[in-house]
């Protein structure tokens, strides 16, 4: 059985990836519109009928924008943690709680024939998790908003088969950049964003030969370029002596569109 993932956008203004087996999918937040998120799983000729809910990071609006719509329209049922929930709710977004379905942090939980688990990470939310899931003999582990990878978040992202983490700003341009003092050390603090820097730096310490594909997500549209973000990446690796000869593929994904999709298969 083969897997298959695509970011529908990824960056400040709005996050959404797709995970799927050919039968059944799951969303990852849903930081678009509702409309938008259907409008382009239609074209990839995806139901919405197979998608089996919606799994919550935190409840920044780039990440729930599109949240409300969902459960309203099409009942998908919403997967996060009480904390998460509650923070989400507010009186524009007063669904029932026939809607949650409650997780628990590092605790293994099932949707249909995907095996997940929720990890803690550090950023600047009430609650923040990255998710680890497990199907068809694959690990993809996604961490799209966290300002340092702490070894919890660690051991997640290193059994990765398909990582997808964030690459967020560019030091340079983010500091000669015309942001406040105050949003400059917030997105570079510790609850903040991982800097290409940091990402790179991780990655080029920690490559497993079990890694397949690599997405650098969650670009700022003002403090980085893919290029940027990519340069940084091949220049670690290269000062580590690390030869990549295609394996793992490495993509950056985009703010505003989907990605090609990703096949894995075991």
């Amino acid at each position: 059985m083969a897997l298959e993932f695509c970011s529908l956008s990824s960056g400040s203004s709005g996050n959404c990836y797709y995970l799927g087996n050919g039968f059944h999918g799951i969303l990852i937040d849903a930081g678009i519109s509702g409309t938008s998120i259907r409008k382009n799983l239609k074209n990839l000729g995806i139901s919405m009928q197979s998608i089996l809910g919606v799994l919550i990071t935190h409840n920044h609006t780039d990440h729930v924008r599109g949240l409300y719509q969902l459960v309203k329209k099409s009942q998908l049922p919403v997967f996060t943690t009480s904390r998460i929930w509650k923070s989400i709710l507010s009186p524009d977004f007063s669904i029932t709680s026939a809607s949650f379905r409650e997780i628990r942090l590092q605790q293994l939980f099932h949707m249909g024939e995907f095996a997940l688990e929720a990890f803690p990470v550090f950023h600047d939310a009430p609650e923040t998790i990255g998710f680890h899931i497990q199907a068809a003999g694959k690990k993809i582990t996604l961490a799209t908003d966290l300002g340092h990878i702490c070894s919890t978040a660690a051991a997640y992202i290193k059994a990765a088969n398909l990582l997808v983490i964030e690459s967020n700003y560019d030091e340079q341009m983010l500091l000669e950049g015309p942001y406040p003092p105050y949003l400059k050390a917030r997105i570079r603090s510790d609850h903040g964003h991982l800097g290409n820097h940091q990402t790179s730096d991780f990655l080029a310490h920690n490559l497993g030969d079990h890694l397949e594909h690599i997405c650098l997500a969650h670009l700022s549209r003002n403090n980085n370029t893919p290029e940027r973000a990519l340069h940084s990446l091949h220049q670690k690796l290269r000062e580590k002596g690390i030869h990549l000869n295609g394996k793992p593929r490495i993509s950056v994904l985009q703010r505003d569109k989907p990605s090609d999709m990703i096949h894995l298969t075991d």
